[in-house]
């Protein structure tokens, strides 16, 4: 069982938190830690003890947007015609994505259990959206959920490196979207 946090603690905690989610939409996903620290008025020891690398402070920072995308997913579900719902998530993912410079890159390349953790939220939701629109009949049956979260990554990024074309992302999404659609027989 785990010991409840101090009040002091838990303080600390929200403040990186808070601190880090600024930091990390101003500078990107490769803000410094030690400012970070500085401007939550801690010193970076604390921010070890909470967050032991930089992966665990990004899946804090982005754990309560990751939710907000699975209820998201769970909306449009309900709310949309499949295909249209599933095209909808992934450009909020890619929204969400490039916000955070820097946090494509991440995704793709996370390592640490509680990256994974937030992938593995984000994957379950778009395997919902992927097979509802396959089972539809809208969607390729050979599209695989990990092939729609690499491209949401991939296409933030492309977006990302390319802030002078600011309908990219758009373009590319509507690109891959229409590459899903299911083609009827000639």
């Amino acid at each position: 069982m785990t010991k409840p946090m101090r009040a002091d603690a838990r303080r600390n905690y929200q403040r990186l938190v808070e601190v880090a989610t600024t930091a990390f939409a101003e500078h990107g996903a490769d803000a410094p830690l030690e400012d970070i620290a500085r401007r939550a008025q801690v010193g970076i020891g604390t921010l070890y003890r909470h967050f032991p690398d930089r992966e665990e402070l990004m899946a804090a920072v982005f754990q309560g947007e990751l939710d907000a995308l699975v209820t998201l997913a769970e909306q449009l579900r309900a709310e949309q015609p499949a295909l249209t719902a599933l095209n909808s998530w992934l450009r909020a993912v890619v929204a969400h994505t490039t916000a955070y410079r820097g946090l494509g890159r991440s995704l793709m390349a996370a390592r640490a259990a509680s990256m994974g953790v937030c992938q593995g939220t984000l994957r379950a939701a778009a395997a919902e959206l992927l097979t509802g629109a396959q089972q539809a009949g809208q969607v390729r049956a050979d599209a695989r959920v990990d092939d729609l979260m690499h491209l949401a990554c991939a296409i933030a990024l492309a977006a990302e490196r390319s802030p002078q074309d600011p309908r990219l992302a758009d373009r590319l999404l509507d690109l891959a979207v229409e590459g899903l659609r299911t083609r009827a027989e000639e």
